[in-house]
């Protein structure tokens, strides 16, 4: 009898082989269009020694690293304050007490509606706010916000009587919240959480149009420089590998993180002490 999940049956030897052959006909198609943009990049003279030859300067090179440092500088601390902020946001809008679950509503409501660059030139702008601070800013308002629907919506997602059985052995709602729902909600809410990390590691590259000094504005500057024949796809070539690959590292850490959780979770083995006699009660038996 053939094994199968409760989704679907596991696929039979017709089946196995119609999926070979189609994941071999995409193979070719995603060949065939590399191949035909790398045709393409030389018959337009993109790897011509000069337009790569920028890359051989140490000058370049620091530039480079130091707008990459700044990226990860700016993905740091807004990666952080946002985590917070939707802690925060989320622990309102689940609150008990009116007030502070429409404000928290209506924050969240609106910098999630806001669009990220029209906050950050309102910070930079219109507040007189330094580049750094107001890039951080306006990605830890957003993503934040989003975030904040993220935890509350992990939160609703544990089995109800999970909170109900925590109640009923006369834990308060910080000691539910704490030791009951929100490990649990945790490894759901862990590839929400991870993807929208990546969005706001994206996100910094915003900051070039405030002029922080950050990895795409380096290469901005390279690829103006009118010395070198304009080398902006070498510049993409470039760049863009490295974000694909820290928005990649990303991910890999998350799921790192997710399959250490399967195997460790976070309970131990209470000692059971042996069975004593059985205490008479008082009283005619």
């Amino acid at each position: 009898m053939t094994d199968s999940t409760a989704l679907y049956d596991i696929p039979g030897p017709h089946a196995r082989r119609r999926h070979l052959l189609y994941g071999l006909a995409s193979t070719v198609v995603i060949l065939a269009l590399a191949a035909w943009i790398l045709y393409l990049l030389f018959a337009n003279d993109q790897f011509t020694a000069t337009k790569w030859s920028p890359f051989l300067y140490e000058g370049i090179q620091r530039l480079l690293l130091e707008g990459l440092g700044n990226t990860l500088k700016a993905f740091a601390y807004a990666a952080v304050l946002s985590l917070v902020l939707g802690a925060v946001l989320a622990t309102g809008r689940l609150s008990e007490h009116r007030v502070l679950r429409w404000t928290a509503t209506v924050l969240v409501e609106f910098f999630r509606a806001m669009p990220v660059l029209v906050m950050i030139f309102f910070i930079f702008v219109a507040l007189q706010v330094q580049a750094l601070p107001a890039l951080v800013a306006g990605l830890t308002l957003y993503n934040g916000s989003v975030l904040a629907e993220v935890f509350r919506t992990g939160i609703h997602a544990v089995a109800r009587g999970q909170g109900e059985a925590a109640y009923a052995l006369g834990m308060r709602k910080t000691q539910v919240m704490t030791y009951v729902l929100v490990p649990q909600a945790v490894r759901a809410m862990l590839p929400a959480i991870i993807s929208q990390l990546v969005v706001a590691l994206k996100d910094t590259s915003l900051g070039f149009l405030i002029t922080y000094e950050e990895f795409l504005h380096a290469g901005k500057l390279i690829a103006s420089n009118l010395d070198y024949d304009l080398p902006f796809i070498p510049v993409v070539l470039v760049i863009s590998p490295i974000y694909i690959g820290m928005c990649m590292l990303l991910s890999w850490f998350a799921t790192w993180v997710a399959r250490r959780e399967r195997r460790n979770p976070k309970t131990k083995a209470v000692d059971v002490g042996p069975a004593e006699p059985e205490t008479p009660l008082p009283g005619p038996r």
